[in-house]
């Protein structure tokens, strides 16, 4: 990607850090910290899917899926609000979930996490000119599920979107402000739907898409 965007003319640089690591994202708060080399927006948008129960004597799985998505979350964009704050511009993105408005384990519970602390974010950089998105994509066309092993098959077609018009609709909802943005209108009267849904209704389908992901990984490992 990076010689695709120098071959535009674009100026592009590298920082690879793992960010289950801490010392490696306190040299990522490093270079989001560098007053000399600011940057406008920061993209939060590190994840994996966890496949362990919440009823698991091993919660190393969920350990990992804290550090990387809610601490390192809460770290970098802290830092990035700290830098922004001071020049009085700049925007943080941060990539939740559609997951988050259902109860799916650990999963769902940090990406609910991450819209909360995204919409905390927010309040808390009120007036300074920094703006604060958690984007809350649905089913979108990337490697995500294949590397997470999730089976795919029995997704609705109609319920799949492109990775273009969601990053679209995140730089849309980050540049007027939007605190959540949920992309495409399908997946918005949709989680209308569960946010207004009885929570036992909720529950009884969440119930049954986590029984249906947990058979595939099992067959898929067998």
């Amino acid at each position: 990607m990076a010689s695709e965007l120098r071959a535009l003319g674009s100026a592009v640089e590298i920082l690879p850090a793992d960010l289950g690591h801490r010392p490696d994202v306190s040299r990522v708060v490093e270079r989001i910290t560098d007053a000399a080399r600011p940057i406008d927006m920061l993209v939060n948008n590190a994840g994996f899917g966890i496949h362990a129960r919440l009823t698991d004597e091993d919660t190393t799985e969920h350990d990992l899926g804290i550090e990387v998505m809610c601490r390192t979350v809460l770290v970098l964009g802290g830092a990035a609000g700290r830098a922004m704050r001071e020049r009085g511009s700049g925007a943080i993105i941060n990539v939740s979930s559609t997951a988050g408005f259902m109860t799916m384990g650990s999963y769902s519970a940090i990406k609910a996490w991450v819209t909360s602390y995204t919409e905390s974010l927010a309040v808390e950089l009120r007036g300074s000119g920094v703006k604060v998105t958690a984007v809350c994509p649905g089913w979108v066309h990337t490697e995500f599920h294949e590397r997470a092993g999730i089976s795919t098959g029995s997704i609705p077609k109609a319920l799949w979107v492109e990775v273009g018009p969601t990053i679209e609709a995140a730089l849309r909802a980050s540049a007027k402000g939007r605190v959540i943005t949920i992309p495409t209108v399908r997946f918005s009267v949709l989680m209308w739907l569960a946010r207004h849904a009885p929570k036992s209704a909720i529950r009884a389908i969440s119930g049954a898409i986590s029984s249906s992901r947990h058979k595939s990984v099992v067959e898929h490992s067998a």
